[in-house]
């Protein structure tokens, strides 16, 4: 009774849509939206099912229909996604990230601070050319062997690393989902992110590394056995396949030269990235079969339902509405509505999934550049590119706020408990809260001079 209630009253709602105008249509739609967003927020469900279904309810409901919503997909950052998850997941089974670890470990022979600290910058460095996630996937296990070796304090090593992945991540166009979101709807390229991101990272990467190692310090001792103990592992045993790792590096190496010349030589990310990863299967001799088992999926299902929802209220004007209230709100004061995104975007991405933010912001930002251009006297690109560093420095910094604000933290606290090194809430926040904070006051000295002093 109650599903055939719902369904007739789904009826009567599309019909009242299609003769009542576009206002019904509107508010339709960002009534879907929303219950779809807090759905995904609240995590009861399977993101990719309550963004799927968000989607096939509004055309049911008639706000748009399905094929302009399925034009609104964003292909380009679906290839460079699934073809960047290949090329990670072949080089993983290189053993190349375990070696680097245990590099490390020897080199600093030992010296709590010292392997803290090139685990951060590692960390940081690998998350930039490699998505967060798995490059926390990777590391995490490592880490608790070394800090188990050494008698280290494994939780806040391991809470460190998540923070500084994200970090990490915020530096080039294919460290963290919402750049990759942001570089392929907007049209900037990889060069765009290192010339204008990279500085800003570098800085907020060593002032909150300081801060951290001066902080913990006293707890970073070390005691001469264990010393003694990381002596005698030897990394080139972590080296599994080592023609693989030699043919996959020379793969890897021409797909980010193919990023940094992109727009020289007229291709898009996506496709170089998922052209890399078919080369890079062909050349170390994998199954293609085995290497897409290894896609996720569901996240990319996650990006179409969000993409069509996001399309849907694009259609119906709901960004350029909003666009003009912000305009409105702002009186056009440029700095004011670079920083609102910024810490809007920061404050919003600690509590709830940094990537549908950033794909309902994109057209909410595309809508007020020419408003913005127009109340300024700026050209339109010198309007948009600045509003985009900030929803990227804000969403991906924002992450490190709390437990569940980025993926790459809940995947840190997951291998953590597996450990029986369970990581609370609390514990997270006490760490990540205060670096967010600092990241992002950062973030904003360095917006204001760059592009407004």
């Amino acid at each position: 009774m109650f599903l055939s209630n719902l369904i007739m009253g789904a009826t009567a709602v599309a019909d009242a849509a299609k003769s009542g105008g576009s206002e019904v249509q509107v508010w339709l739609g960002v009534a879907i939206f929303a219950l779809a967003y807090i759905i995904i927020a609240s995590e009861k469900i399977e993101k990719t099912i309550a963004s799927m279904l968000g989607a096939g309810l509004m055309v049911a409901c008639g706000v748009a229909g399905f094929t302009d919503m399925l034009g609104k997909v964003d292909l380009n950052v679906l290839g460079l996604l699934i073809g960047m998850m290949v090329i990670v997941n072949i080089m993983a089974t290189t053993g190349v990230f375990e070696f680097l670890a245990v590099k490390i470990a020897r080199q600093t022979h030992g010296n709590g601070v010292l392997v803290v600290m090139e685990f951060m910058l590692a960390t940081a460095l690998i998350s930039s050319f490699m998505d967060n996630v798995t490059t926390i996937i990777l590391m995490a296990p490592v880490t608790i062997l070394i800090t188990q070796l050494l008698r280290l304090p494994t939780i806040p090593i391991l809470i460190l690393e998540a923070i500084f992945s994200n970090i990490g991540g915020t530096a080039t166009l294919i460290g963290d989902p919402p750049n990759i979101l942001i570089g392929a709807s907007c049209g900037l390229s990889f060069n765009d992110f290192l010339l204008n991101l990279t500085p800003v990272i570098l800085v907020i990467a060593f002032i909150s590394l300081g801060i951290v190692l001066f902080l913990m310090r006293k707890h970073l001792k070390t005691s001469p056995g264990a010393v003694a103990q990381v002596q005698l592992t030897e990394p080139n045993l972590a080296i599994l396949d080592k023609t693989r790792l030699i043919r996959s590096l020379w793969v890897f190496a021409a797909v980010l030269l193919g990023f940094f010349t992109s727009r020289v030589i007229g291709l898009e990310p996506g496709l170089i990235a998922i052209c890399g990863a078919f080369v890079m299967v062909m050349v170390c001799k994998i199954e293609l079969a085995t290497m897409l088992e290894k896609v996720e999926w569901s996240t990319i299902l996650f990006f179409c339902g969000l993409f069509m929802m996001v399309g849907a209220l694009e259609i119906n004007g709901v960004f350029a509405k909003l666009g003009t209230e912000m305009v409105e709100l702002t009186r056009g004061n440029f700095a004011l509505t670079m920083m609102i995104i910024l810490w809007g975007s920061a404050i919003l991405s600690a509590v709830i999934d940094n990537i549908p933010l950033v794909i309902s912001m994109i057209p909410l930002i595309t809508s007020i550049i020419p408003d913005l251009s127009e109340k300024t006297g700026m050209t339109p690109d010198q309007v948009k590119e600045p509003l985009f560093w900030a929803l990227a420095l804000g969403a991906c910094l924002g992450g490190n706020g709390t437990l569940i604000g980025a993926s790459a933290n809940v995947v840190i606290s997951q291998i953590a408990r597996k450990n029986r090194y369970p990581i609370t809430f609390w514990q997270f926040t006490s760490y990540g809260f205060p670096l967010m904070i600092l990241s992002v006051a950062i973030s904003s000295i360095y917006l204001y001079f760059r592009y407004i002093y």
